[in-house]
C-alpha cells in the first residue's frame, strides 16, 4: 500500500447494477472495468456469485473476473451469499470473496433466508473451503455485516450485537471485516464509536467501511470511518446502488465524490480523478435513463487543486 494510504473500493459493477433493471451488456461491463483499471482504482467488485434467476444482472460474473484476470490492474473482489457462490468465486480465480450477513435477524431470514446462526456456520464453511483447496490460500475471505448502523425491517439494532458478530467472524477466520450501513441510518459519531470498538476487537484485521447515502451522510459517515481507522472505504460510480432486500435502501457513496474528499485532505488513494471521470462516463453510456449521482462531475475541482496522490 506504498503508493496510496486508504483503499478505495468500487462496488457499482456490483451493488449498483444489482439494484437497476438494466442488463448492462457484459462487454460494456468489460470496458467500464478497464477504465476503472486505467485509473488506478485499486479494488473492484465486480460482480456476485447468487442464482441467474434472482440476480439476472449479476449473471456474467465469471466471465467479468476472466477478463479483469486477463487485464490485470485491481484486486478482483465478489460477493457470495453462501457456501456454493464461494466454490464459484474460488473456480473463477477471485482475489477476494465477500461473504455477507445481517446483523439484524429479521434482515439476515429476508436477505439470504438463513438465521445469523446459520450464517456464521457457512462462512465457517467458506473459509475451510478456502484452506482446503489447492492454490486457494492467497484468496481472502471478507467477513461482511450489514445493517450495522440500524434497519428499515428490524429498527435499532444493539452495538453490542454488532461487537458479538464482528468477533465471530474474527473467531472464524476473516482476513477483513466488513461493516455496511445497509439502510443510510448511521451517523458520524455513531459511526466512529462503533468503528473504534470494532478495530480493538479486530485486533489487527483491516475493517472496511460501506456506507449508503440515504440521507446525505454517507460521505461524513466515511469521514468517521476513516478517522477511527477504517482501511477500506465502499463506493459507486454515480451513487448507484442499493439492496433489492432491503426497502428504503437507496445509492451508494458517490466514488468519485468520496476520491475526491480523500484527495482534498491529503490522503493518497492513488486513483486518478480525471480518469475515474472517464470510467464514470464509460459506465453513464449504457445505464439509459438511470438516474445518477454526484457533486464533482458537476463542479470539478478548485482552481490550483493539486490531489494527494499526484503531490
Amino acid at each position: 500500500m506504498a503508493d496510496r494510504d486508504i483503499t478505495v473500493q468500487e462496488v457499482g459493477p456490483r451493488d449498483g447494477l444489482q439494484a437497476t433493471d438494466i442488463i448492462m451488456p457484459t462487454q460494456a461491463k468489460v470496458a467500464w472495468l478497464e477504465a476503472l483499471a486505467n485509473s488506478g482504482m485499486p479494488q473492484v467488485q465486480v460482480g456476485s456469485f447468487v442464482p441467474p434467476k434472482l440476480m439476472p444482472q449479476l449473471a456474467d460474473t465469471a466471465e467479468l473476473v476472466a477478463a479483469a484476470r486477463a487485464r490485470g490492474g485491481f484486486e478482483i473482489t465478489v460477493l457470495v451469499p453462501n457456501l456454493k457462490g464461494a466454490e464459484r468465486a474460488i473456480a473463477a480465480g477471485v482475489d477476494q470473496i465477500n461473504f455477507v450477513m445481517s446483523v439484524s435477524e429479521p434482515h439476515n431470514l429476508n436477505n439470504v433466508r438463513k438465521t445469523r446462526e446459520e450464517s456464521l456456520d457457512e462462512f465457517g464453511a467458506i473459509v475451510a473451503l478456502r484452506n482446503a483447496t489447492p492454490g486457494a490460500r492467497g484468496v481472502k475471505v471478507s467477513g461482511g455485516l450489514a445493517t450495522c448502523f440500524g434497519c428499515t425491517i428490524q429498527g435499532a439494532v444493539p452495538e453490542a450485537d454488532v461487537f458479538h458478530y464482528a468477533g465471530r467472524l474474527k473467531a472464524l477466520g476473516a482476513d477483513k471485516i466488513g461493516l455496511a450501513d445497509t439502510v443510510g441510518y448511521g451517523n458520524p459519531t455513531q459511526v466512529k464509536r462503533i468503528y473504534t470498538e470494532v478495530l480493538d476487537i479486530a485486533g489487527g484485521t483491516p475493517v472496511g467501511a460501506h456506507f449508503h447515502d440515504t440521507r446525505g451522510l454517507g460521505l461524513a459517515n466515511c469521514f468517521a470511518a476513516f478517522e477511527a481507522g477504517a482501511s477500506t472505504l465502499d463506493g459507486a460510480q454515480g451513487g448507484l446502488g442499493g439492496c433489492p432486500y432491503a426497502p428504503g435502501a437507496t445509492g451508494n457513496v458517490v466514488t468519485e465524490d468520496l476520491v475526491f474528499m480523500l484527495e482534498s485532505m491529503g490522503v493518497r488513494t492513488g486513483i486518478n480523478l480525471d480518469r475515474l471521470l472517464a470510467a464514470r462516463a464509460v459506465m453513464a453510456a449504457h445505464l439509459g435513463d438511470e438516474p445518477t449521482h454526484g457533486t464533482f462531475v458537476k463542479a470539478g475541482p478548485p482552481k490550483g487543486f493539486v490531489p494527494a496522490t499526484a503531490a
